[in-house]
């Protein structure tokens, strides 16, 4: 009995991860790019205890088999954003003040009210740049007067439908604008931002929405999105950072092709996950909130910071712009195929209306 029960568990595994593989956008497919971790531990698992406890038999090899090439497949997608693999963003050889930029990324989440325990997280950290996101008038009638005096450029989109942000700099911001890129209810900020050394450099804030039965049937308008600030980032390249809640993965489909296509870098991969959702449930937790840079800039840290309430842990990374250290990366780049597809991706998303 126990080898049926082993083989069927890594029966079901192989078929998760075999419909990732799928290159469709309705939700319940993408759904299982998500949890790639935690199907590669139920994997090892299934394999440590049919070798050990299951008699030789048909069953024995099912399970073995299957839950083998499982956790090789979910190894495959995960192992770059372990400290196992070669860091993709360089680190800082200095930590040069004027050409730094630290940003503190956190999802509020709407009706928590711990808005303190965030406030006092941005003045222990100092940022020059806080977003935040799902963030209301409420939120930011807490936000204002504490942030008002040391972080005084601001850009206020306070709504009520889970999709406001709000974006305090330290840093002047200039040629700011707030987009509506693919859905009308779904904004971003595009803006640029100067640094102590007069150096300036673009900032993308997204929060496009989530394929999930509750928001929305299919992840078009969501891979929509990413693919459209990939192309813009492409067509007109410069130092550029992209932060938000991505609501995606970082070893999906889509991201790693936003990423081929901006030629933009992930500060995490070489270094670890830093998964941030869910905040209340490590078993269930993937890495939903990210930063992204082009090749001018080099890490000088980046760490996960504490629970305040919200089901995302913000995120705090610190960058250095150096320009002249962007030939030691290794920048992606999409081939003619990855740019149609984006391209079709990007139009679809534009045509298409999501159902109600």
């Amino acid at each position: 009995m126990l080898g049926i029960l082993l083989g069927s568990i890594a029966i079901v595994l192989l078929l998760a991860t075999l419909i990732a593989r799928i290159h469709l956008h309705w939700w319940w497919i993408r759904s299982f790019e998500f949890p790639r971790l935690q199907i590669a531990c139920l994997a090892l698992i299934t394999w440590l205890l049919a070798a050990i406890f299951v008699e030789p038999g048909p069953w024995l090899w099912v399970a073995l088999l299957a839950s083998g090439i499982t956790l090789l497949f979910q190894v495959y997608y995960i192992l770059p954003w372990t400290p196992l693999w070669p860091v993709q963003v360089k680190a800082a050889k200095s930590n040069d003040s004027d050409k730094t930029i630290t940003l503190l990324i956190a999802n509020v989440l709407t009706p928590n009210r711990q808005a303190q325990a965030l406030i006092d997280m941005i003045k222990q950290h100092q940022p020059d740049i806080v977003l935040t996101l799902e963030s209301d008038q409420w939120w930011q009638d807490q936000l204002d007067p504490a942030l008002a005096e040391q972080w005084p450029h601001s850009v206020k989109i306070p709504l009520d439908n889970l999709y406001g942000m709000h974006l305090y700099s330290h840093l002047e911001l200039s040629n700011t604008s707030v987009e509506w890129l693919i859905q009308d209810d779904i904004p971003s900020i595009h803006t640029r931002v100067t640094l102590a050394n007069g150096d300036s450099i673009r900032f993308y804030a997204l929060h496009p929405r989530p394929p999930a039965p509750s928001e929305s049937e299919k992840s078009l308008w969501r891979d929509a999105e990413l693919l459209l600030v990939g192309k813009k980032i492409h067509e007109d390249p410069q130092a550029t950072l992209v932060a938000g809640d991505l609501n995606d993965v970082a070893w999906s489909r889509t991201t790693r092709l936003f990423c081929r296509v901006g030629g933009m870098l992930d500060p995490r991969r070489g270094r670890g996950l830093f998964s941030t959702f869910h905040a209340k449930y490590p078993v269930l937790r993937w890495p939903l909130d990210h930063i992204f840079v082009t090749e001018h800039f080099t890490l000088v840290g980046m760490q996960r910071l504490s629970y305040f309430g919200s089901d995302h842990f913000p995120i705090l990374a610190t960058f250095c712009y150096r320009p002249s250290r962007q030939d030691e990366h290794e920048t992606p780049e999409a081939d003619a195929e990855e740019r149609s597809e984006a391209s079709e991706t990007i139009q679809e998303g534009k045509t298409e209306k999501q159902e109600t």
